[in-house]
């Protein structure tokens, strides 16, 4: 997978684009993810809408295909849709197409093709970006306090704009951290990424990875599954 430059005009809408081709070979890992990203597989020239992931994927290796990943920031899809992101969670959703945006283009130019569908419109609110950033290092009810916010306008603001409460957001915000830490020791980790202690970030993860952070580690994954997607119009 190769990581195109984001321009700046583009930050504001996007964290990530990436440009994968899959390949038959060892089990792929979808990882839980709390933002929605926008997939194009590039031969079709189809443009679908992936929700948030709230528990891991394994995938056996399948045929070889080509893909762009628009791994967009909170609230930004529910801008581009018009709609509430509330019913997206662990979905897979078909777009005819997104304002602007030229498929074609975006298939062999992404970088232009995003920065001339999206850089000059007006940005969304910047409330939910605060609110994610707060809760990386708060509870639910002291983010609410600090937006002056209560915890249940908090909740709406989340599950329109991400399509999880504030809570699960920021469980699957903690195992990324996880994730992300490399090799280290276990009980370190955890209190670097949050955790009350080790047993709280061990359970955590089997919940949400199928196995315990020392087994996914080594490699030990559950069986891998064919790649099938559940595809409804929105």
């Amino acid at each position: 997978m190769a990581s195109l430059n984001v321009p700046p005009a583009l930050l504001r809408w996007v964290s990530g684009i990436d440009v994968a081709t899959a390949t038959a070979g060892p089990t792929a890992v979808d990882v839980p993810d709390h933002a929605t990203t926008l997939l194009l597989r590039v031969e079709r020239r189809e443009l679908i809408v992936m929700g948030p992931r709230t528990r891991a994927a394994y995938h056996a290796g399948g045929p070889s295909h080509s893909c762009l990943r628009v791994r967009m920031r909170p609230g930004r899809v529910q801008t581009l849709l018009g709609r509430p992101l509330r019913d997206l969670a662990d979905r897979v959703l078909p777009l005819r197409a997104l304002p602007g945006l030229d498929i074609d283009q975006l298939a062999t130019d992404p970088v232009t093709a995003l920065d001339g569908a999206w850089a000059g419109l007006p940005g969304p609110p910047a409330r939910l970006d605060e609110a994610a950033r707060l809760l990386s290092g708060a509870t639910v009810a002291a983010t609410a306090a600090r937006l002056h916010l209560s915890e249940r306008r908090l909740h709406t603001l989340f599950l329109d704009g991400t399509g999880l409460s504030p809570k699960r957001f920021a469980r699957i915000d903690r195992l990324r951290t996880v994730l992300a830490a490399g090799a280290g020791r276990w009980a370190d980790i955890a209190t670097s990424a949050g955790y009350y202690d080790q047993s709280h970030m061990t359970g955590e993860f089997r919940r949400l990875m199928g196995v315990p952070p020392a087994a996914f580690a080594a490699g030990h994954f559950p069986a891998a599954t064919s790649c099938t997607e559940r595809q409804r119009h929105p």
